[in-house]
């Protein structure tokens, strides 16, 4: 890695003063963590020219959890969310979740909105400098073509790979947005616009793995909120090559509720398989009667139908698709017995 470029450090002491320096410095970025960002400042891939620092900002170093809600602060490290004893008792995928990122020396810096906003990558992108320039640059640089997808027409299949975000899906969280032009809530399912389909070009709405965040411009998450479900037991677990460090291979979080024998609510969302996080679309179908054989097989169908196998350095892109059914179907299963 090359040494930091020269750079500007602004460090407001509230959510007013952080607005003011995004819409006074057009090219800047929130600095948290910066276990993502600064590794991508040192290896080339931006350079922001100012950084500004929200851990100083109370507003968003908040925590609170009962058993009618949660309300994360964006500047929240990972450790503190996975350490939380209300969290992990009520909302334990989240706790889950956030305890399966990296290692612990990146929760103790990682921040909650970093994970949300976490970069995509691909075996192409996320190189250094001289790396990228000997292999030719890829479309999420500077480049025209997309080497993980070559016949993409111009479409970014760069995978986004934060844990955070499934685990929130299944809950229905909404995010607070912060602006120059303002502040607003929406769906956090909302924020993510990654699609990468070969035949649908790249909008405002419907993006690719360059193109994967809904945020306007000067736009930054602040805080997520989730609101609690009575009878929804989740849980979260993700295949990786390494125990720390490194992202996943596939990512699953799953919520259920369970009446008698019958399972009354699913949902299942994943990460590490495509542009976005992705929470399946028509589990609800089959609720309804027991988990049984037809209840596993629409599981599959609905992973093979919606999860991309992209290939990663280690894995060819198949296994990625297969681990991600599999953790699905052991997570439902040992969450359906447990709320007997």
């Amino acid at each position: 890695m090359d040494a930091l470029p020269h750079l500007d450090l602004v460090r407001p002491r509230s959510l007013d003063e952080v607005i003011a320096a995004r819409a006074a410095y057009a090219e800047s970025r929130l600095l948290g963590g910066g276990t993502d960002l600064v590794v991508n400042i040192r290896r080339g891939i931006v350079a922001p020219p100012v950084l500004i620092d929200v851990n100083g900002v109370p507003e968003l170093r908040t925590i609170k959890a009962d058993a009618a809600a949660l309300e994360i602060g964006a500047a929240v490290t990972l450790a503190e969310l996975a350490a939380h004893p209300d969290v992990a008792r009520r909302y334990p995928v989240v706790a889950q979740a956030a305890g399966h990122i990296a290692g612990p020396t990146q929760r103790n810096m990682g921040t909650v909105g970093g994970n949300l906003c976490l970069d995509t990558r691909c075996i192409y992108y996320n190189q250094s400098e001289w790396w990228r320039a000997a292999n030719a640059h890829c479309l999420k640089t500077t480049g025209t073509v997309c080497h993980v997808a070559p016949k993409s027409r111009g479409v970014c299949f760069a995978t986004f790979s934060g844990d955070l975000a499934p685990a929130l899906l299944v809950l229905d969280a909404e995010i607070d947005i912060a602006g120059p032009a303002g502040r607003r809530t929406m769906p956090l399912a909302d924020l993510y616009i990654g699609h990468a389909r070969q035949n649908e070009p790249v909008t405002e709405t419907r993006g690719d793995g360059k193109y994967f965040l809904a945020l306007r411009p000067g736009e930054f998450v602040a805080a997520v909120r989730v609101k609690n479900t009575p009878g929804l037991r989740s849980a979260y677990d993700k295949i990786r090559i390494r125990r720390s460090i490194e992202y996943p291979v596939a990512g699953v979080a799953v919520a259920l509720r369970r009446d008698d024998d019958t399972l009354a609510d699913l949902r299942v969302a994943f990460t590490g398989t495509n542009p976005r996080p992705v929470r399946l679309s028509g589990a609800a179908a089959l609720c309804g009667g027991p988990l049984d054989a037809r209840v596993f097989a629409g599981l599959d169908a609905l992973v093979r139908d919606q999860i991309m196998a992209m290939k990663t350095t280690f894995t060819p892109g198949h296994y990625r698709r297969r681990v991600a059914g599999v953790l699905a179907r052991r997570l439902v299963q040992r969450l359906f017995e447990a709320a007997y």
